[in-house]
């Protein structure tokens, strides 16, 4: 608006320049007339046009803009609003449903691994413990059989010596007895022979078996 102003300021003059003087007018005067409004005019124009490019107002800061920026404002956020409540929230919604289900299906199976892994120790304190009773019981019967085997061995060996005693202790009252039978044949030779030794002479058999039977008595 300040440049029409002064346009049209600046175009009076020019044409107040193109109409010829007046009949009778001094021709020296009106030409001095005409560079004065020329010269009012150019004045105008950088008034006009200092006022336009310094002398406005900030447009955000302009009152008269005031309901606009108002509208654009409103418009902006609920576009806004709109484009976080159909494409941002509902993503991050679906993220954070999917890594939910993911957590859960993640702990679902940490607690089943955790529980095969309980009924695995179970089972294998269970295998322990009775393969120790079985480990026990089998070297309790071993001991027991070896016990047994061991008694009756010596049964049998006692049984053995016994009957080798008494055979050879009756071997022995055989001897004995054969022995004792045949010392006084013994002792009678031996006497006879002593005799005969010392006397020179056969000895009486009768009066030495007399003599040793006697002695043996």
């Amino acid at each position: 608006m300040f440049v029409t102003s002064a346009y049209a300021q600046e175009a009076k003059p020019a044409e107040g320049e193109t109409h010829p003087p007046a009949a009778g007018a001094d021709t020296h005067v009106a030409p001095a007339e005409g560079d004065a409004a020329h010269g009012a005019a150019e004045a105008g124009h950088a008034t006009g046009t200092e006022a336009g490019h310094g002398g406005g107002a900030f447009p955000p800061f302009d009152p008269s803009t005031y309901a606009s920026q108002l509208l654009w404002l409103a418009i902006t956020f609920g576009l806004f609003y709109l484009f976080l409540k159909k494409v941002v929230l509902p993503r991050i919604a679906h993220i954070l449903e999917t890594r939910s289900d993911r957590i859960a299906q993640d702990l679902d199976q940490a607690a089943r691994s955790k529980a095969d892994a309980d009924a695995a120790v179970a089972a294998y304190e269970q295998e322990l413990a009775e393969a120790k009773a079985k480990a026990n019981s089998i070297g309790q019967s071993a001991r027991d059989g070896a016990k047994a085997d061991a008694e009756a061995q010596r049964k049998k060996v006692e049984a053995e010596l016994e009957a080798k005693l008494a055979e050879a202790e009756k071997s022995i009252a055989g001897i004995k007895t054969k022995a004792m039978g045949e010392v006084g044949s013994i002792a009678e030779s031996t006497a006879a022979a002593i005799i005969e030794q010392l006397t020179g002479r056969k000895a009486d058999k009768a009066a030495v078996a007399a003599a040793v039977k006697a002695s043996r008595s």
